[in-house]
């Protein structure tokens, strides 16, 4: 009797394939995500494709969150509602998004629902609000429909996670916001005491700010107290954000390879063409315009946020809750989020297309 895919079962495979965090070289994304989101929408039943499909103009493309599914209601076809073999295809989908090493982050943090799930269970009192932790309880959705030359875009959203991709003319490529957490941001209890399914994203910036001098510092920390939660938290259009930090123009050679790693913990998370292209971006409008700010305590295991921001993104990373125990992290693109500078260009070469 064949046994359900799980999703420590995917985790596992993928590990045995290949090095963590190693990249690949495969088809162009866009056209590995038509491939699999079209045949995992024919796997689906007709009130399965209901649920998981949307025009793309919807206003649900841009509806997006990372808090519990109670205290904000998603749509979509849950991993829960779908058979094994449209599991396989779900994650087939998921993969032609990410890279090895973000496919494991997402799926890892689902599998932290189970830990959430014990760790309130032993609570005592148990929290005033308990929430359901389920690992399948994330949605998928697709916006209009997948082609090779067409405008469509898909999403994988629930507690902690939210993954937007927008599909321009079948071959320009958006994905964000991306947004990824981790609660706990450290497991201190039971089996799997000592995961750290975020740590890059604390030792590559712990790294950076360590590096630098007193006076860099000085620029650096723009507050001694770290804000609750990432500042952008889940608007639609996202501004930059101030005061910046110190910029890259203002950092040695060793300390600006250290900024550019931890730019790229986060860049390197997508599939390789879209890495490549967030990198492309900042190249463009110039390293040396990008600051790196951090605020709260600067000792480990105590609150402290920290952002990289550009002229054209926004990396926002915050640990406070929970003690300092919870990570909240995201990329955002100031004019690209969910494609819009894509889509900008589309219109604007159909319309020169007709003149």
């Amino acid at each position: 009797m064949n046994r359900p895919i799980t999703i420590r079962w995917i985790a596992v495979a993928v590990l045995s394939l290949s090095t963590l965090g190693s990249r690949v070289s495969r088809e162009p994304s866009p056209a590995a995500m038509a491939t699999a989101a079209t045949r995992f929408l024919e796997s689906l039943t007709p009130e399965q494709r209901k649920q998981a499909m949307f025009a793309f103009d919807d206003n649900e493309r841009t509806h997006w969150h990372f808090i519990p599914t109670e205290l904000f209601p998603r749509n979509g076809l849950t991993i829960r509602q779908m058979s094994q073999p449209q599991r396989q295809l779900a994650h087939t989908l998921l993969k032609a998004g990410m890279s090895q090493r973000g496919y494991m982050t997402a799926t890892q943090i689902m599998e932290l629902e189970n830990v959430l799930a014990a760790i309130e269970a032993a609570q005592s009192p148990p929290p005033a609000n308990r929430f359901l932790r389920d690992p399948e309880r994330y949605f998928f959705s697709v916006f209009g429909t997948p082609w090779t030359r067409d405008t469509w875009g898909w999403r994988v959203e629930g507690h902690h996670m939210s993954l937007n991709f927008t599909v321009v003319d079948g071959s320009l490529i958006a994905g964000s916001p991306s947004f990824f957490g981790s609660n706990p941001a450290e497991v201190r209890t039971g089996p799997k005491k000592g995961t750290r399914v975020l740590a890059a994203e604390e030792d590559a910036a712990r790294s950076l700010v360590e590096s630098l001098d007193a006076s860099q510092r000085e620029k650096a920390i723009i507050e001694g107290v770290a804000p609750n939660d990432i500042v952008t938290m889940s608007k639609v259009k996202v501004d930059p954000l101030s005061p910046v930090g110190i910029r890259a123009s203002m950092l040695n050679a060793g300390q600006r390879a250290l900024l550019k790693n931890l730019i790229d913990v986060y860049a390197g998370y997508m599939a390789d063409d879209i890495a490549a292209n967030r990198l492309a971006r900042i190249e463009k409008a110039e390293w040396d315009n990008v600051a790196f700010a951090w605020a709260g305590s600067l000792e480990r295991g105590q609150k402290h946020y920290y952002r990289v921001q550009g002229p054209t993104f926004l990396i926002e990373y915050d640990n406070t809750q929970n003690d300092g125990n919870h990570i909240h992290s995201v990329w955002r693109d100031f004019n690209g989020d969910f494609g819009e500078d894509l889509l900008r260009e589309h219109v604007h070469g159909k319309d020169h297309h007709h003149d």
